[in-house]
């Protein structure tokens, strides 16, 4: 499971959308929370393609690191999140283009059939 993962983590930090689309099961569930309130919600590889191809170009970088990390039984595990970007654009709440961001978080995986069928992301 932690091959898997890392290969979808080194697929997102390079940006490569379809080789993060290679690791996941064609109706994978992807949710981000921040603050714990859901943010985004994904049902199925087309809308997670879809997300992840309109968001490339907020970032000239961006780099998830595993600070910890946690297998609970064969098909699920929990990560402990480290993430740094720089911002590619200017947004409309007064980040600039350039700009960096630094942040902790965790993201929760479950794997079935060898693939990601479920990705959470937790961030404050």
């Amino acid at each position: 499971m932690r091959e898997l993962i890392d290969r979808y983590i080194d697929a997102y930090n390079r940006m490569d959308v379809p080789a993060m689309l290679a690791t996941m099961d064609r109706e994978v569930v992807f949710e981000n929370y921040t603050k714990g309130v859901l943010s985004v919600r994904t049902q199925g590889v087309d809308e997670l393609s879809h997300l992840a191809l309109s968001s490339l170009h907020l970032f000239a970088s961006r780099r998830q690191i595993i600070t910890a990390f946690r297998e609970h039984g064969d098909t699920a595990a929990t990560a402990d999140i480290l993430f740094d970007g720089t911002f590619a654009i200017d947004l409309p709440n007064g980040i600039r283009a350039g700009q960096g961001i630094s942040m902790t978080g965790r993201s929760e995986y479950r794997v079935t059939n060898g693939l990601l069928a479920y990705i959470a992301d937790y961030s404050e």
